[in-house]
């Protein structure tokens, strides 16, 4: 995969495959909902796995009933195809 960042156009192709994604600054982010805390932070855990197996690490914050994603290249100062395929591998098991 290719660390290169990606143009507007580009992104904006990328964000039509993803569900619910949006651009913030130069970080791609989205809010899932769920019913508690447990739920939420069981996804977290999920989350950390999965970037752990794909060495790309998001800003994570997450309380009662929400997870929120942020995710960046930081090497490369904004949004990278590793950001478009972390953010399809999280809406994989989110949904």
């Amino acid at each position: 995969m290719e660390r290169k960042l990606l143009t507007k156009d580009e992104t904006t192709v990328a964000l039509e495959q993803l569900n619910g994604w949006q651009v913030e600054g130069v970080s791609l982010k989205r809010r899932f909902k769920f019913v508690d805390f447990a739920e939420a932070l069981g996804f977290v855990n999920r989350v950390g796995i999965l970037a752990e197996e794909l060495d790309h690490h998001p800003d994570t914050t997450f309380g009662w009933g929400y997870a929120e994603i942020l995710t960046t290249t930081h090497d490369r100062g904004g949004i990278t195809q590793f950001d478009t395929e972390l953010a399809a591998r999280i809406d994989a098991i989110a949904d």
